[in-house]
């Protein structure tokens, strides 16, 4: 797929953020623990400090989460320019007023009680476990909430479901109506998009390229890929079945 430009990811987020603000709504995000958690947590403080929005209590619910944000912390000399640059006015890209990183179970439960307008990450990003579904199962039947997909979701999966808006979807085997109106931003996606994946492809010398195999990703985007990579000059591409064998 095509990923949307990264450089829009600040504005589309302060957008939904002006969205939760204005009728206090909770915005539920299911992330993953590393790196799509912190990368979303940078970018809010960046919006709040820059006054794009009014500060709202952020929460980011999943102990692995918290760890993996103090690996983060302990590692400044892997940060870009960009992000040294801002913490030179800011000691901690990571904390800032009216966040708080939540471990407690008991303390993930009162979340519950939260009025909005709140932020709340928590793990798996693709709702397939964790705290997330109890956040869910709690906030997915009110209109006024928000879900905000920021990552990528397998299908079949719950997530997928999510973004796919199903009407009604299944949380701990019990029936829930999707009214919580649904934002996917692809912006902050890790994975290498079509253009960056058939730009790599380009590289590599293809007279010595015998066979180029497609192994991960979903059979309708391995198909559009293959079809794109016989468009710079790679033809011999093979999709393998489940349990195909070939010799090398």
């Amino acid at each position: 797929r095509t990923h949307e430009n990264p450089t829009d990811a600040e504005e589309q987020l302060t957008q939904v953020l002006k969205k939760a603000i204005e009728r206090k709504a909770k915005i539920i995000s299911p992330t993953f623990s590393v790196g799509r958690t912190q990368e979303i947590v940078y970018s809010l403080h960046r919006i709040f400090e820059d006054n794009k929005v009014q500060r709202i209590p952020v929460f980011v619910d999943s102990p692995l989460a918290v760890n993996a944000t103090e690996v983060f912390r302990l590692h400044p000399e892997c940060y870009d320019e960009e992000t040294n640059e801002f913490i030179q006015k800011n000691e901690d890209p990571f904390g800032f007023n009216k966040l708080k990183y939540i471990t407690d179970v008991a303390d993930s439960k009162k979340l519950n009680d939260i009025k909005g307008p709140c932020v709340i990450l928590s793990s798996s990003g693709m709702c397939e476990s964790g705290r997330i579904l109890h956040h869910l199962a709690n906030n997915i039947e009110d209109p006024n909430n928000i879900i905000l997909m920021v990552g990528y979701a397998a299908q079949h999966t719950l997530g997928r479901k999510i973004i796919d808006k199903e009407k009604v979807v299944k949380i701990f085997g019990e029936e829930y109506n999707l009214n919580a109106e649904v934002i996917v931003m692809e912006n902050f996606s890790a994975h290498a998009d079509e253009n960056e994946l058939v730009n790599y492809c380009n590289q590599i010398d293809k007279q010595k390229l015998k066979q180029m195999f497609l192994v991960h990703g979903e059979i309708d985007q391995q198909e559009a890929f293959k079809n794109n990579l016989g468009k710079i000059g790679i033809n011999n591409v093979i999709i393998p079945q489940r349990g195909q064998v070939v010799k090398i």
